[in-house]
């Protein structure tokens, strides 16, 4: 009889430390997606703790360049790049307003490339703040070279599975979701072995409590007011649809190496408790800080080192109530949806999310209703079907999936739209 063979280090270690850069002064680090949510909170930690950490290049898509010019003066980076290259002469402008005069001014990149070369760019951080699966190369590209990544971009490792995990050591990736920053250090009270269940948090949305059938009429602007995070359209749609839980559900299974059905999501309003282990004695763990993404970004930027006041605490002088609920999964189906394409594996989770990607846009612009989401995403992930690449995953086969769910969704998008107008 041989024993079997190990199982392999989960990606988000919280005891292995991928530090192959380690030194004294501050860790320099790639912000990607700077002029976002995720990129402008993390400066804010930066600019607070100018002995932890030098920022050396910020990449943005290209909307911002304001924004990005006074970031890059602020920070006095090397390098900014853009997404979109017919921004570059704005981009010029804004940066000799924002730079004194004999002030050298940062090189510039641009063009969809311009953030994967910066990811490969000389630094001991990577901070993949992106918005959507364009975030994969960047990811890639830092991982191949030994960067350590501070994970915000979840689409990059779940449309990319088989790829990120074939590149990343155990420890390189730490995580910025804040329920995944909240995983990794709850995981730290105990080996893996003693894991038995992985309890992921979900606000609820600002539908929470409602119906399938009360969803029907929902408008843009109800499903963008979400009740506890300030954050961009498509994301917070996402939490309104509860398809961001679902793709936390495939990250926590693709970070940690846990099965899908050790996963369960739960309802917490409040918000606090940002996510929890149980493990096998019954005891469960439970990391809670007050909502604010800052703690998550100096986890991922700090660890294994806490950045002191990086975001406040509670005042446990006064009463609070803290809430759980079970998930409807009828009226939010999107995390069971989820769970059979993580299972699916392969292309299954890109077409997934491309697709919900282009239904939240028909949404956003009025051209599908808010049922019509997880209803259209439901029927291309059927007609998709079993992906046959299985663990020979390869870029092209991403892209070629995604590109046929995005055109898939649109079709079906324009004919529900053509059959509602002439009903």
């Amino acid at each position: 009889m041989t024993d079997s063979p190990a199982r392999p280090a989960p990606l988000a270690a919280p005891h292995l430390v991928y530090d192959p850069l380690a030194g004294d002064g501050p860790k320099d680090v790639v912000v990607l997606g700077s002029t976002g949510s995720i990129g402008t909170q993390a400066i804010d930690l930066v600019l607070r703790n100018p002995d932890r950490f030098r920022v050396t290049a910020l990449s943005a898509n290209g909307g911002r360049v304001a924004l990005l010019a006074e970031q890059a003066h602020r920070l006095r980076v090397r390098t900014v790049s853009v997404a979109r290259e017919d921004v570059v002469p704005a981009l010029r402008e804004a940066l000799a307003a924002a730079y004194g005069p004999g002030e050298p001014l940062p090189e510039i990149l641009a063009g969809p490339q311009a953030a994967t070369e910066l990811a490969a760019s000389d630094c001991h951080t990577v901070l993949n703040g992106i918005t959507g699966s364009i975030g994969l190369a960047p990811t890639l590209a830092a991982l191949e070279a030994g960067r350590t990544l501070a994970l915000a971009n979840k689409e990059s490792l779940i449309v990319g599975g088989p790829l990120v995990t074939a590149l990343a050591k155990p420890g390189q990736i730490i995580p910025v979701d804040s329920e995944h920053a909240a995983l990794f250090q709850a995981l730290a009270a105990g080996t893996r072995a003693d894991v038995r269940k992985l309890v992921v948090t979900a606000s609820g949305g600002p539908f929470r409590g409602r119906s399938k059938a009360d969803l029907a009429d929902v408008t843009v602007q109800d499903a963008l007011a979400h009740p506890t995070w300030a954050m961009g359209p498509v994301i917070t749609v996402n939490s309104a649809t509860l398809v961001n839980k679902g793709l936390e559900v495939i990250e926590a299974h693709l970070l940690y190496d846990i099965p899908f059905d050790r996963i369960e999501v739960v309802v917490h309003p409040q918000s606090y408790v940002h996510s929890m282990v149980e493990f096998s004695d019954g005891s469960t763990i439970a990391q809670a800080t007050p909502p604010d993404m800052r703690g998550p970004i100096a986890i991922g930027l700090g660890w294994p080192e806490r950045v002191p006041d990086a975001a406040p605490a509670f005042d446990w002088s006064k009463a609070s109530t803290w809430e759980f609920f079970p998930l409807d999964n009828d009226a939010f189906p999107s995390v069971n949806l989820a769970r059979h394409v993580g299972e699916l594996a392969g292309t299954a989770p890109a077409v997934f999310n491309a697709a919900n990607e282009e239904c939240v846009e028909a949404f956003l612009n009025g051209a599908l209703p808010f049922n019509g989401i997880m209803e259209t995403v439901t029927r291309v992930v059927e007609e998709h079907g079993t992906p046959e690449t299985g663990t020979s995953l390869t870029v092209s086969d991403v892209l070629e999936a995604e590109t046929w769910a995005r055109t898939r969704a649109r079709e079906i998008t324009a004919k529900t739209a053509t059959a509602e107008a002439r009903a």
